[in-house]
């Protein structure tokens, strides 16, 4: 169906090209005698080369055919027959001939090519959008594969950090159950019954800061918007920020310095409490017990600047965005904990306008997270 469609269409190229030779020559055959055979001759090479570039070669052949005859038959003497008479005309004929048969032959030619041409080019394309799709499902596999080793870690990573407090609160638990029970392998005093409910508070308080991490985590990747619209005062975020620190390990002390006045800052002021603990929290647990962890506060043009100031080890450069990342921590120090303090913190002070960054620690000691808070105008 296809190839005689194709057929139809060829044949009926040729017979548009003769019937233009036939039109061209009615035309000019009233105004013969005012017109030169050379004129007549580029006229019918136009159409030739015409039909070849629309229609192809043998479109152009049909032309050439045509015009040949049409030319000798009634515009070369003797006219109204195939015969031509003196040299001129033969010469004139000879020249039409080989121009029209050549000329209508590379028009098509360059159809030809043309076409081949654009058919590669619709080759490339497809082999092109293949590739594309070849590549996409490709690199998504790839994707789902590490997608699929991530949640495996992870939930390595949150079991243990679950199972960790859990058997330390099964274990006291149980220990308090068979101690109440009679049984005489087990006998606890009442300083021995604190101490294991000591354990059992410290390990909910553990298990509850992982809890609020994730959930914090899982609203801050979620897009929950944090209110921008609510102006606080350092005076009101610190006081709760050093009240949750208070319990913290290390007996560390901490030094505030700040500026006399500080202006209102645009951000929740719960929200920004949450993160000056984390960061107090982090202090303590990665510096030494005793040491000074030093709170400063001041402004610049267009921010409050608060900064936490330990005497710790220090973070290196090319870990210090490495640390904002969820489930990284820095070593072994002291490895309690998932990892997503300074990603929520991050997380956080973006959300309210601000920034997060590292630094190194004052006078060339431990560690300074400076955080930049727009203030509320």
């Amino acid at each position: 169906m296809s190839s005689k469609f194709i057929k139809v269409r060829k044949a009926s190229a040729a017979l548009i090209s003769i019937g233009a030779v036939i039109l061209i020559s009615g035309l000019l055959l009233p105004v013969r005698e005012y017109i030169n055979s050379t004129e007549v001759a580029l006229a019918l090479l136009l159409l030739v080369l015409l039909s070849s570039t629309l229609f192809g070669s043998r479109a152009g052949l049909a032309a050439s055919i045509a015009g040949i005859l049409s030319f000798n038959f009634f515009f070369l003497p003797p006219f109204y027959t195939l015969n031509i008479s003196g040299p001129d005309n033969w010469v004139a004929f000879g020249a039409f001939l080989i121009t029209a048969l050549i000329a209508g032959q590379l028009s098509g030619y360059a159809r030809r090519r043309a076409e081949e041409s654009e058919a590669r080019q619709k080759e490339i394309e497809r082999l092109y959008d293949e590739l594309k799709i070849a590549f996409k499902t490709a690199t998504e596999t790839e994707a789902l594969k590490q997608s699929e080793k991530l949640k495996s870690a992870l939930l390595d990573a949150v079991t243990h950090d679950l199972r960790t407090p859990l058997t330390s609160i099964k274990a006291a638990v149980t220990t308090l159950i068979e101690s109440e029970g009679g049984h005489r392998t087990i006998e606890l005093d009442g300083k021995g019954r604190i101490e294991f409910l000591e354990i059992v508070d410290e390990e909910t308080d553990r298990l509850n800061r992982f809890i609020e991490g994730m959930v914090g985590l899982a609203r801050i990747e979620s897009g929950t918007p944090l209110s921008r619209n609510s102006l606080a005062t350092l005076d009101e975020i610190l006081p709760i920020a050093l009240e949750r620190a208070s319990s913290l390990p290390g007996d560390h002390i901490v030094k505030i310095n700040r500026q006399a006045e500080l202006p209102l800052i645009r951000a929740d002021a719960r929200a920004v409490a949450e993160v000056l603990y984390n960061l107090l929290e982090n202090a303590a647990k990665y510096s030494p017990s005793g040491s000074t962890i030093t709170i400063l506060a001041e402004t610049d043009e267009r921010n409050v600047v608060v900064a936490i100031n330990d005497e710790g080890p220090g973070i290196p450069p090319d870990m210090r965005e490495k640390v904002f990342e969820k489930f990284v921590r820095l070593g072994d120090v002291k490895p309690d904990g998932m990892g997503l303090g300074l990603a929520i913190a991050r997380g956080i002070v973006e959300a309210q306008g601000g920034s997060v960054a590292i630094q190194d620690g004052d006078n060339g000691r431990g560690t300074k997270i400076v955080l930049t808070l727009p203030i509320g105008e």
